[in-house]
C-alpha cells in the first residue's frame, strides 16, 4: 500500500474510532470541561495524530491507548456521578470571590485572578461596580457567577405581588424563504394570513430569511438583504396586539387573586376589553 494512502486509512480509521469513543463519554466532554477532561482530550487528540502519521510503528497500539484512555475518563465520570468526596477532589469546589460586596483578595489569588480580570467578568455579567454585588463565587469550570444585592436587582412583577400571563415561544414561520406549515399551525393560523401579513411588509416569502410569530400574533421578519430596511409593523396590528396582551393580563389578575371583589373586577375589565377587542377587530385587522 502506498504511503499516502496508508495516511489517509489510518486518518479515517482515528477518526471513526475518536468519534465513537467521544459520543461514549458524552457532551459533557465538550461543553463543561474539568482538569482531568481537559488533559484526557489533549492526550486522546495527540494519539489521534500518532496514529494517522506514524507509520513505522503499528496503527492499532494507537487505538488501544485510545480506548484505555477513554475507559479510564469513563470511570472517572461515573466515580464522580457516585461519590461527592470524588467530584470535590477532581473538579475542586467553587470559590467565592465577593461576599457583602466586599471582594476577597486571598481567594482571588488562590484562584489566580486579577483584579482587573475579576472586574472584566463582572462586566460579561452586566454588572459594573463590585460594591453592588452581594457574592460572587468562581465555579470549578472557571465560570464566574454573581448574584446582585436586593436593592440593586432589577423589579419584576413577583417583586409587586403581581401574576402576569405566560409568555409562550415565537413560532418559525418562514425558514430560508420556505414557510412551515407545522409553525402556522401550532400558532394557529393559515398560509392565508401569513401572505396577507407578507402583503403588508411589501416583501415576498423567498426573500424571508427568518419569520416569526410572537405569542400574541405578532409578525417579524428578517430578510436576506441585510441593506433593506424591514417596514415597521403597522400602527393597528401594534394596536391590536397591545390590547390582547392587555386583556391577557387582566384574566391573569383576576384568576391569581384571592380577593372576591378583586377578581370579580379584573374578570369584569377582562370581559369588557374582549367584547371592545372583538368590535374594532375588523378595523385594525385592515
Amino acid at each position: 500500500m502506498p504511503l499516502w494512502l496508508e495516511v489517509i486509512v489510518r486518518t479515517l480509521v482515528a477518526v471513526v474510532v475518536l468519534f465513537a469513543l467521544t459520543k461514549l463519554l458524552g457532551k459533557r466532554q465538550i461543553s463543561q470541561l474539568s482538569l482531568f477532561e481537559y488533559i484526557t482530550g489533549i492526550s486522546i487528540g495527540s494519539i489521534t495524530a500518532y496514529i494517522s502519521l506514524d507509520v513505522d510503528t503499528d496503527w492499532y497500539l494507537g487505538i488501544i491507548a485510545l480506548v484505555v484512555w477513554s475507559l479510564v475518563s469513563f470511570g472517572i465520570e461515573f466515580l464522580q456521578i457516585k461519590s461527592k468526596k470524588a467530584r470535590d477532589l477532581i473538579d475542586g469546589k467553587g470559590t467565592i470571590l465577593i461576599k457583602d460586596g466586599k471582594i476577597l483578595e486571598d481567594n482571588l489569588k488562590k484562584e489566580k485572578l486579577t483584579n482587573e480580570e475579576l472586574l472584566e467578568q463582572l462586566r460579561k455579567k452586566s454588572i459594573f461596580q463590585a460594591a453592588q454585588v452581594e457574592f460572587a463565587i468562581m465555579e470549578p469550570s472557571g465560570e464566574l457567577n454573581a448574584l446582585l444585592k436586593n436593592e440593586y436587582l432589577p423589579i419584576t412583577p413577583s417583586h409587586l405581588g403581581i401574576k402576569v400571563a405566560p409568555e409562550s415561544e415565537p413560532q418559525n414561520v418562514i425558514l430560508d424563504g420556505e414557510i412551515m406549515d407545522e409553525g402556522l399551525a401550532a400558532a394557529g393560523l393559515s398560509r392565508e394570513w401569513l401572505n396577507t401579513e407578507l402583503e403588508k411588509l411589501g416583501v415576498s416569502s423567498d426573500n424571508v430569511f427568518v419569520g416569526q410569530v410572537d405569542s400574541y400574533g405578532q409578525f417579524n421578519v428578517d430578510l436576506y438583504d441585510d441593506k433593506l430596511k424591514v417596514p415597521q409593523p403597522q400602527e393597528k396590528a401594534s394596536l391590536l396586539a397591545q390590547l390582547k396582551k392587555c386583556e391577557a393580563d387582566l384574566e391573569m389578575f383576576a384568576l391569581s387573586s384571592d380577593n372576591k371583589k378583586v377578581k370579580v373586577m379584573y374578570g369584569d375589565c377582562s370581559m369588557q376589553l374582549q367584547q371592545v377587542i372583538d368590535q374594532i377587530r375588523p378595523i385594525l385587522s385592515q
